[in-house]
């Protein structure tokens, strides 16, 4: 049993710190080892400035640093959270990712246009739950569930930061959501749980970060995504936006990913978590957009586009992970940095 540590902070709790990726992700992983405050390598401003905004580099550091705001790292001095130093280096990545999001993502646009496109599915869709309902295999849904514990196992927590900044309607509306993905006060019922369930059933490990290392860049930026719009306060529109594209997209999605699972043969746990999602997701998709993106717009107008800029985002992440995923599986490959 680890002994406390002399401040009285508990440094045990958390996962283990990943692998360095690169000269940044090296520098935070350095850093998050020494005594806070410690100085990071007067080259990081230099190494952000010529980053892939998308690579795994600057993606792992970004997360390193999210992840403070969630449950550590084993080892790591919780202090760090809000050392200014690291804040500073984490503004300057999170401003060449989200410059590079808006320019992806094209002009801006208003939020019911945005929505109504996610809403019309193509008959002919592609994308990684067309290709694992029809005819992906079993090692292809554990790669699958691994890379998407990084989500998953905290399944909307990142969500719950926008509710203090929303009144009326939209907050109301929210917390009815959220309570719901948080098992409507069953532990059991709680959404990342369910998750867990469902990695048991597919032989995986259940511990929180337990893939971070496996995990590649396109499933760090998914995940970072939703961190970058959760943590700050003018980003709200955004979060709206990808809260409303998640749970317009969550019902069929994840219907195709249920009878898929089916197929393969994998265990009733497996099966619930995406046919519990089926049924809440439709309803939730209803209350999110008529109630939470219609009370903001109702109390705040002027944050239509950000709300169309968060929806965007959040489509355009999860097709370049759909890409990643389909160029290695149909190739026969692993679409892991490390096979499971």
């Amino acid at each position: 049993m680890t002994a406390p540590a002399p401040d009285g902070h508990d440094r045990a709790a958390g996962p283990a710190l990943p692998r360095s990726r690169g000269e940044l992700s090296r520098a935070v992983l350095e850093a998050l080892t020494q005594p806070v405050g410690t100085a990071l390598p007067g080259r990081t401003a230099e190494a952000v400035a010529v980053a892939d905004p998308y690579g795994d580099d600057l993606q792992l550091a970004l997360y390193l640093c999210y992840e403070l705001h969630y449950r550590g790292f084993a080892g790591v001095d919780p202090e760090w959270e809000w050392e200014p130093g690291l804040l500073g280096l984490r503004a300057g990545m999170e401003r060449r990712f989200l410059s590079a999001l808006r320019a992806d993502c094209g002009p801006p646009r208003r939020a019911e246009e945005a929505l109504a496109e996610l809403v019309a599915e193509p008959a002919d869709g592609e994308g990684a739950s067309h290709f694992l309902k029809e005819r992906g295999e079993l090692w292809q849904f554990r790669e699958y569930a691994a890379q998407r514990s990084l989500y998953h196992l905290k399944e909307a927590d990142p969500h719950a930061w926008v509710i203090p900044r929303l009144t009326g309607r939209a907050k109301a509306a929210m917390v009815a959501v959220e309570y719901d993905e948080f098992g409507a006060g069953r532990a059991e019922r709680v959404h990342a749980r369910l998750f867990a369930d469902l990695m048991t059933d597919l032989g995986l490990d259940t511990a929180y970060g337990r893939y971070v290392d496996s995990a590649a860049a396109p499933m760090l930026t998914n995940v970072n995504l939703m961190s970058l719009f959760g943590l700050h306060r003018a980003l709200r529109g955004a979060l709206v936006g990808h809260f409303a594209a998640v749970e317009t997209t969550s019902s069929p999605g994840s219907r195709r990913l249920a009878h898929g699972l089916e197929r393969v043969g994998a265990g009733p746990a497996a099966v619930h978590f995406y046919a519990e999602h089926v049924e809440a997701d439709a309803v939730h998709e209803q209350i999110v957009r008529r109630e939470v993106v219609g009370g903001l717009l109702e109390t705040e107008p002027f944050l239509d586009e950000d709300i169309a800029f968060g929806a965007d985002a959040t489509e355009w992440t999860e097709n370049r992970l759909g890409g990643h995923l389909l160029a290695a599986w149909r190739d026969g490959r692993t679409s892991l940095r490390t096979p499971l």
